[in-house]
C-alpha cells in the first residue's frame, strides 16, 4: 500500500506588481502557455528611422533615461545635462540617424565583482546614445515583442519572474517531473552562425516536453 502524496498546489496567489506585470482577466489564473507561429521579421524598414526620430518618440526616450538616472560614459555628459546638451546637438544627431552614417561612442567599461566570485565587464553606454537605444526600443518592440515565444518570461514586458513560477508550476499538475537548467557562460561573447542551429537543435530534442525561459 502507497503512502498517499499531499494534495499539489493548483494555483499561486502572487503579488501582482502594477508595473512590468501582463494584464490578465483572472489574477489566479495558472494556464499552459503554447508558441504560437508568428512572421520571422515584423518590422517593416520603411520610414521606421524617421518614427524614431520623432519628436513625441525621443521626448518619451529622453523622459526615461533621465528617470532612470545611471552613470556618465565616457563623454563625461551626466543625466542632469543631458537635456541641454541633446536639445543642442539634436538637429546633428538627427540629421545622421536618418542618413545612416550616426556612429555610437565607446562604451564604458566598469568591472563589477560577481556574486559568486570574479569580476564582470558593465558597459556604460554615453547618457545620448542611451536616448537612441531607447527610442529604437519603443519603436521594435511594439513589433517584435508578440513574435517572441510563449515560454519566454524574461526582460519582456508584461512579463515577470512570478509568472513564470506560476507556469512550472503547471507544468507540474501536468505531471513533469524533471528539470533541466543550461547556463551558457559567455555564449553570447563567442556565438557564431551555429547559434541558430543550435537552438532549433534543443527545441526538436525537447518537442515532447515543456520550457521556460526566465
Amino acid at each position: 500500500m502507497t503512502t498517499p502524496r499531499p494534495p499539489i498546489q493548483l494555483l499561486l496567489d502572487l503579488p501582482i506588481p502594477g508595473r512590468g506585470e501582463a494584464p490578465r482577466s483572472d489574477a489566479r489564473e495558472v494556464e499552459v502557455a503554447t508558441a504560437r507561429p508568428e512572421p520571422e521579421s515584423p518590422a517593416r524598414t520603411i520610414d521606421l528611422m524617421e518614427a524614431i526620430c520623432d519628436p513625441a518618440n525621443i521626448e518619451a526616450a529622453l523622459r526615461a533615461v533621465v528617470r532612470n538616472q545611471g552613470a556618465p560614459g565616457v563623454d563625461g555628459i551626466t543625466v542632469r545635462q543631458l537635456p541641454g546638451v541633446l536639445e543642442a546637438r539634436w538637429p546633428e544627431i538627427e540629421d545622421q540617424l536618418l542618413r545612416g552614417c550616426y556612429q555610437p561612442q565607446p562604451v564604458r567599461r566598469v568591472p563589477i565583482p560577481k556574486p559568486d566570485g570574479g569580476m564582470r565587464n558593465l558597459g556604460i553606454p554615453t547618457v545620448i546614445d542611451r536616448v537612441i537605444q531607447q527610442a529604437v526600443l519603443q519603436r521594435l518592440q511594439p513589433l517584435w515583442d508578440p513574435t517572441f515565444s510563449e515560454h519566454s518570461y524574461g526582460f519582456r514586458p508584461g512579463r515577470s519572474a512570478h509568472q513564470a513560477v506560476a507556469q512550472a508550476q503547471a507544468y507540474v499538475t501536468e505531471g513533469y517531473r524533471f528539470v533541466v537548467d543550461i547556463d551558457l557562460a559567455k555564449f553570447l561573447d563567442a556565438s557564431s552562425h551555429y547559434t541558430f542551429r543550435f537552438f532549433e537543435r534543443v527545441e526538436e530534442a525537447w518537442s515532447g516536453g515543456r520550457y521556460l525561459n526566465s
